[in-house]
């Protein structure tokens, strides 16, 4: 993985970088720092599941600098690193022992024990909807082998149970964060910034931890703000409203990179936009019908379009640069009449139009959505698009209730090592399956590669289970898209994450005037 990681044009290097978000003193001043700055980030999403660490809202946690885990991949060296966590070792063929940080408090000024610990990942491992990265399936149990030693357990052999313990999911939480209904994370995490207050589906307000295990924090606090139109993140970096702003749509880049208040940061990422086909409902029950579509499609116009080249056709499931790429893997061309001729092949007839539902999030979708349309009608097949946020839709998306999907996943969100992606996607049992996708073939595949301990191996079968992704053309994968965040000329040493699960980490402010 390393060697894609730093062929990037930008790379990951950032990815779990301490972030610093500070404001800008002059150059070489040996000023004491002004420890009383405040900043505003704009983020494109907001947590809906009560703060639930099984949940999405693990990543706003992470990103706003509160939960930490028991690892951390670090990108450069293309490895796991301490965390909460210095060491751990495999015991047995199915246990990890994990011997916690010394002298490390929750905020609430309890000290992190292996107790503790196991309390906050069973939380996880209990939770009715599993987290994709630590659930039943991987994790067979959690316990304390003495204060300091917490065990890991796993179901069958694993080598990747280090990855796992660096999901945001697996960020640990005080035992009173949990005495309530719900998940409390206010006053109970070991981050560098503690949760006071939030405006639910608005905003987190975080103050500085003042008894940081890390070291004095030198910003006194943020303001998290959940703001899903792009637009308006990208407009309220440039009127000073927030300072950074996640996640920029490619429509505001232009206007972003001609002012001078504001820095555009891009980056590489392992993130794809991509056209999900709902696999078990017709007419994209049948091979053939999915493969005219794809067929129909004009990647490289899409990619300079909507895109206005920020964006690269995508070869398939993974980019072309990843260690487990399919070899030879090209960008599929328009071809009208060989698409005419598979829709014949498939028996379809337009009984009905087929909807496009196009995530609210990502604000250039609306375009591609059209763009798309506009393609399928060339080859007689009529489409419908609506724009909805993914929390109103999702239900929907389990229950293989839609026809088609525009939305992304980043391959290396939920676990540093693509096994997490191609089980929690494509798996008969996987619990992210969108495309409601499933061969007996490809778990194999999948069983095979989880525990197999030389990485070449596992990418190999990476590369083969990718394949009968294409062959099968479960889905039609776009564009590789960059992560572009905002950031205000004031703000200096903001680290970006492609990944997007850090913004707030260790940080610096300006010299005090």
């Amino acid at each position: 993985m390393r060697a894609w990681l730093r062929s990037s044009a930008i790379g990951l290097t950032a990815l779990v970088a301490l972030s610093g978000c500070g404001f800008n003193g002059a150059q070489g001043e040996s000023q004491p720092a002004d420890l009383s700055q405040r900043i505003v980030v704009d983020n494109f999403r907001a947590p809906v599941a009560d703060w639930a660490l099984a949940s999405d809202a693990a990543v706003i946690l992470s990103l706003s600098g509160c939960l930490e885990t028991l690892t951390r991949y670090d990108a450069e060296k293309g490895e796991i690193v301490p965390s909460l966590a210095t060491e751990w070792k495999q015991v047995s063929p199915l246990e990890w022992d994990f011997t916690l940080r010394e002298g490390v408090q929750f905020q609430d000024g309890t000290p992190l024990t292996a107790e503790a610990v196991v309390t906050s990942l069973q939380s996880v491992l209990k939770a009715p909807v599993p987290a994709r990265a630590f659930g039943p399936s991987t994790v067979s149990s959690v316990a304390a082998v003495d204060a300091r030693t917490v065990r890991i357990t796993t179901p069958s052999e694993s080598p990747l149970v280090p990855y796992r313990l660096a999901s945001v999911n697996t960020g640990v939480l005080a035992p009173a964060a949990f005495t309530g209904a719900s998940t409390n994370p206010f006053g109970h995490c070991t981050g560098p910034f503690k949760a006071v207050s939030e405006v639910p589906k608005q905003s987190l307000t975080l103050d500085r931890n003042e008894n940081y295990w890390g070291g004095q924090v030198q910003l006194a606090g943020a303001e998290v703000r959940f703001i899903t139109d792009g637009a308006t993140r990208a407009t309220q970096v440039q009127t000073g409203e927030a300072d950074i702003s996640m996640s920029i749509p490619v429509s505001s880049l232009a206007a972003l990179e001609a002012d001078s208040r504001v820095k555009v940061l891009k980056s590489d990422s392992p993130r794809t936009a991509t056209l999900y086909m709902n696999n078990g409902r017709a007419p994209f029950d049948n091979v053939d019908f999915r493969k005219a579509i794809r067929s129909a499609l004009d990647l490289d116009a899409l990619a300079g379009s909507v895109y206005e080249g920020s964006a690269l056709p995508s070869t398939g499931p993974f980019a072309p640069s990843e260690p487990w790429a399919i070899e030879g893997a090209q960008t599929p061309r328009q071809d009208l009449e060989e698409a005419k001729r598979l829709l014949a092949s498939a028996g379809y007839t337009p009984e009905r139009p087929l909807e496009i539902i196009a995530i609210a999030e990502r604000q250039e979708f609306a375009d591609v959505a059209t763009v798309i349309q506009e393609n399928l009608k060339n080859i007689g097949v009529p489409v419908t698009i609506k724009t909805v946020e993914t929390a109103a839709i999702e239900p929907d998306l389990f229950a293989g209730n839609y026809d088609m999907l525009l939305s992304q996943r980043n391959r290396l969100i939920d676990i540093a090592d693509p096994i997490g992606f191609l089980t929690a996607d494509y798996t008969c049992k996987g619990t992210y399956n969108l495309s409601h996708f499933c061969t007996e073939d490809y778990d194999r595949i999948i069983a095979r590669a989880a525990t197999t301990t030389d990485a070449q191996e596992r990418y190999r079968l990476y590369s083969e289970a990718g394949k009968i992704l294409q062959d099968e053309a479960v889905n039609v994968w776009l564009v590789n898209q960059q992560a572009v965040d905002a950031i205000g000329a004031q703000v200096q040493n903001y680290a970006q994450d492609p990944l997007s699960r850090y913004a707030l980490r260790a940080v610096t402010a300006k010299p005090a005037s």
